[in-house]
């Protein structure tokens, strides 16, 4: 793994229904992520956050699509901030800001890696379109997105067309699905790890087998995690919450197990909400988290 890691904040809010997720970049590095990753031996260059316009001063236009047009364009200027810290060496650490913010990311890597794989840690499918989406908020999309489903103005986001394939994704965490994302799915091939394969398999079991699909034929791996994927009475800051997630010490093991093997190009921490948090519990996850994803140990 490089050790050059450069920090994007996207305090991004209008792909959600809940306020307060804007603040997560800033929640995440007052729990003293870059002091974590310097004790840990990196280099780290902080470029701040990146501008989002706040809801209150644009429409929400397509009640299917909401603030579609301002996510396009914050997701663009992302995806070439990202592309930019990889063609200078760097590892693009991406702090939401809620899960819309994948859309950039993905793309500003698969500029440049044109076959990436994708853990998608999460509690949620995210593989919603405007068709098949109940609320019709764009951070249930960025997986569909991605691969090339739905709106062409997401679709095409920054570089036209799919920017990963299915057999290229691994969705680990899963415990609440729409009939649409369900369809999507069986219709596709995607490989998802629910918590029942989790609980029937064991973490160690699950992460190596995602491992191998996301590796299998790619340029580099992306590890796109909502906070929400974790069981929320050790999360409990995020906007969806699931019960009977991830517990902490198996999101620990699992981000060791992907450390290890040595594959992560790209990474993003999404979906932290200090206004839903107690004492800031939720971004101090995160930063454990990172750590473990860069290589932290107990020996």
């Amino acid at each position: 793994m490089l050790r050059q890691i450069t920090v994007i904040g996207v305090p991004m809010d209008l792909g959600a229904d809940r306020r307060g997720v804007d603040m997560g970049p800033s929640a995440i590095r007052y729990a003293n992520l870059q002091g974590k990753l310097q004790q840990i031996g990196f280099e780290v260059e902080d470029i701040g956050n990146l501008q989002v316009p706040t809801p209150e001063t644009y429409e929400i236009g397509d009640t299917k699509l909401k603030y579609l047009r301002e996510i396009v364009r914050v997701n663009e200027e992302l995806a070439q901030t990202v592309t930019s810290v990889m063609e200078k060496g760097g590892f693009p650490l991406v702090l939401g800001g809620d899960h819309s913010i994948a859309i950039g990311t993905i793309a500003g890597v698969s500029r440049l890696q044109k076959r990436t794989g994708v853990i998608w840690f999460d509690a949620h499918g995210d593989l919603n379109t405007a068709e098949t989406s109940p609320s019709g908020n764009i951070h249930g999309m960025p997986l569909a997105a991605s691969l090339g489903w739905g709106h062409p103005d997401l679709t095409n986001c920054a570089g036209d067309g799919p920017k990963i394939s299915p057999e290229h994704v691994a969705l680990i965490g899963v415990r609440s699905l729409d009939e649409g994302e369900k369809r999507a799915i069986q219709e596709n091939g995607i490989h998802v790890f629910t918590m029942h394969e989790i609980d029937r398999m064991g973490m160690a079991k699950v992460v190596e087998e995602a491992l191998h699909i996301v590796t299998n034929g790619t340029d580099g791996v992306h590890l796109s995690l909502d906070l929400d994927g974790i069981d929320p009475n050790e999360a409990p800051g995020v906007g969806t919450p699931v019960a009977g997630g991830v517990t902490y010490r198996e999101s620990h093991l699992a981000l060791e197990i992907i450390s290890q093997a040595d594959v992560l190009t790209s990474a993003e921490f999404v979906e932290v909400n200090p206004i839903l948090d107690v004492e800031n519990k939720t971004a101090k996850v995160a930063v454990a988290l990172i750590g473990s994803v860069f290589g932290e140990r107990v020996l």
